[in-house]
């Protein structure tokens, strides 16, 4: 078969779904700046489904200092990647602050947060190691470990018993073939909304012998006192070997970072594929993340308001007898029963006729007859924006139930 004959006629999960949903359901394009209410094909929204937890996307101190970046450096500073030309001291700063925030050894930075892990990941590995892992990790995990060639062995989301059965056969395989075993979990789980189960899998270190990796990406700068993410929130990252995380979330930014133990985090230097042939994270990002940091440690309030916002809304959908899953984070999802078909027909209810933007996330990343409408409340939306939105779920759920989708979407045809 000729290899675009194949791609033609498997289409795949989502995109057999393209020519009804492109551009609206996917790849929809949002208008504005950055916040609670943006425009969409010409109106306005309340926008549920921006990662931008604390409000810092639009922030005028954080505008200014980007845009004073961009005049005095440019895009393209530095050119090469950092272990030729692209090394400059305002990297080196970034990653002490980083490392000192988070409370680990050293940091190393990174282009972006999804390829980041997966080179992480690839640079830990090899085929004589064992890696265990959660099987609800976001896809860049998966992808980072179908890579390798060392033993795969999945536990259950966030359960104990699993891991240790899994854990169980991973030290005999290890023992067998001389290799170590690393651990992969998340912070928070980014469609569930729950926290990875960190506690309890580092309090087994003292029975196995493994290594723990984390991604962070929804943790941090939301959980914990000060706002270092999960680990701090649980009161165990001392147990974290490696911390990973993204800025493209509280930082409202792009690039990403790991920390660990110096050592380790030098031999991630000399070895990670991405950093070593890729251009070095252009200076304009550098000096931004560095601003977004430090109002990460000074302004506590951001963190207040995104909690109270988030709080709210959370309890006013369980009030009114909405499944939101056990979240314990900000990301809040709220589940219902129905097809494909009948989810596209609500999502455009809700964009048309209540002026509600929220993701919808459909099988296979949820199983089928699950619907996933997926919220993520900011420091920035108001009260009213959250009374607004309860209200427009409410009355959609009634129709859904009674059927009024199912009968709309008996037209739809892919």
């Amino acid at each position: 078969m000729d290899i675009f004959q194949k791609l033609r006629e498997e289409r795949g999960p989502l995109g057999k779904w393209a020519s009804y949903a492109h551009g609206y359901f996917m790849f929809p394009k949002l208008e504005g700046e950055i916040g609670p209410r943006m425009k969409f094909q010409g109106e306005e929204k309340i926008v549920w489904s921006v990662n931008n937890y604390l409000g810092l996307a639009n922030h005028p101190e954080i505008r200014k200092v980007d845009a004073e970046a961009a005049k005095e450096w440019g895009l393209a500073t530095p050119m090469g990647a950092r272990m030729m030309t692209g090394e400059t001291k305002y990297h080196e700063q970034l990653e002490r602050e980083l490392a000192d925030f988070v409370k680990k050894e050293e940091v190393m930075l990174l282009n972006f947060g999804y390829q980041g892990i997966m080179s992480v990941i690839d640079a830990l590995l090899d085929r004589h190691d064992v890696v265990v892992y959660d099987k609800d990790n976001h896809a860049c995990i998966y992808d980072g470990i179908r890579m390798q060639l060392c033993k795969r062995l999945p536990f259950e989301h966030n359960d104990i018993q699993s891991f240790e059965k899994q854990m169980e056969k991973a030290q005999v395989l290890a023992e067998k073939s001389g290799g170590g075993i690393l651990v992969i979990t998340e912070g928070v789980f980014g469609m569930r909304g729950e926290q990875g189960i960190l506690k309890e899998i580092v309090a087994l270190k003292d029975r196995f012998n493994f290594r723990l990796l984390v991604d962070d990406a929804h943790g941090f700068g939301t959980q914990g006192e000060t706002g270092y993410g999960t680990g701090e929130e649980q009161g165990c990252q001392d147990g974290i070997d490696l911390y990973f995380s993204t800025f493209a979330k509280s930082m409202a930014s792009i690039g990403a970072f790991v920390g660990g133990e110096k050592d380790v985090i030098e031999y991630l230097r000399y070895n990670v594929r991405s950093q070593i042939f890729a251009k070095s994270l252009p200076m304009p990002l550098v000096i931004g993340a560095m601003k977004r940091l430090e109002m990460l440690r000074t302004n506590p309030e951001h963190k207040a308001n995104l909690w109270k916002n988030v709080n709210m809304l959370q309890k006013g959908l369980v009030e009114n007898g909405f499944d939101i899953g056990k979240t314990n984070a900000c990301v809040t999802p709220v589940y219902m029963d129905g097809t494909v078909a009948e989810a596209t027909v609500l999502v455009r209810d809700m964009r048309e006729n209540y002026n509600i933007f929220c993701s919808l996330v459909i099988y296979p990343v949820i199983p089928k007859g699950m619907i996933l409408l997926r919220l993520i409340p900011t420091a920035v939306h108001t009260e009213e924006e959250i009374n607004i939105t309860i209200e427009a779920f409410k009355e959609v759920a009634v129709k859904l139930k009674s059927g009024v989708y199912k009968k709309m979407a008996e037209s739809i045809t892919v």
